[in-house]
């Protein structure tokens, strides 16, 4: 890295801290050449850097002749997946695959992070999905992956299980047959040991074993799917 690029950096750096904190509002002109070569001790060449860094990041525009002006920083949002947008065979078995990759590492997150507040939430979910009826088995299993994202303390772990709500387990099992269904006996014991697991490692603050618990559990709803097509 060069001095300039260093220097030019720090210059980024600073006025992001302006913009951000509004002591640059949108719409506001940001200080000439002149006068942010003499605050930040710079030369020409490093703040001319700066701003088009600052311009290809979207927080400034140029008008010839005119100088640069702070455009409004994008409002932070949510991250969602549609649930509705899952239609085809195809999307399920993506979803899974997506949710393989985030949900192990949240369940080892989970692990890492538990404390007793956290070993009540788990607890209290694995113990509603096992004494739940079939009707309610759904919202049951959904609400203990819910529960193991809220323990991570990841709060984008988080947002995207509430993005894809109970869907997240409905719409697979609408594509599995009569022998992976919540009445079949066989079918549920597995079901909940695998939910065990996870739990357990959980709770135990093991985050490799509750990676892999989950990616056991994922791992197998995507080979019964993927043995239905």
């Amino acid at each position: 890295m060069t001095v300039e690029t260093s220097l030019a950096q720090r210059v980024v750096a600073g006025l992001k801290d302006k913009i951000f904190s509004g002591d640059l509002p949108p719409g506001h002109k940001l200080p000439s050449e002149a006068e942010l070569i003499d605050e930040f001790g710079v030369s020409r060449t490093v703040v001319r850097e700066a701003v088009t860094r600052l311009r290809a990041e979207g927080l400034l525009e140029t008008f010839q002749g005119r100088g640069s002006f702070v455009l409004a920083v994008p409002a932070p949002s949510s991250f969602t997946v549609e649930s509705s947008a899952l239609r085809t065979h195809r999307d399920v078995l993506d979803m899974i695959d997506f949710r393989l990759g985030v949900e192990s590492e949240t369940a080892a997150l989970a692990a890492a992070r538990i404390n007793p507040a956290g070993q009540k939430t788990i607890t209290a979910a694995l113990d509603a999905f096992v004494a739940a009826a079939p009707a309610d088995a759904v919202e049951a299993d959904y609400l203990f992956h819910r529960a193991v994202a809220a323990v991570s303390g990841n709060r984008f772990c988080l947002e995207l299980l509430d993005s894809l709500g109970p869907m997240m387990i409905m719409l697979p099992r609408t594509r599995l047959s009569d022998e992976y269904s919540m009445t079949d006996a066989g079918h549920v014991a597995r079901v909940q040991r695998e939910h065990d697991d996870i739990a357990a490692a959980v709770l135990a603050g093991d985050p490799d074993t509750a990676r892999a618990a989950m990616r056991v559990h994922l791992g197998n709803t995507r080979r019964r799917l993927d043995a239905g097509r």
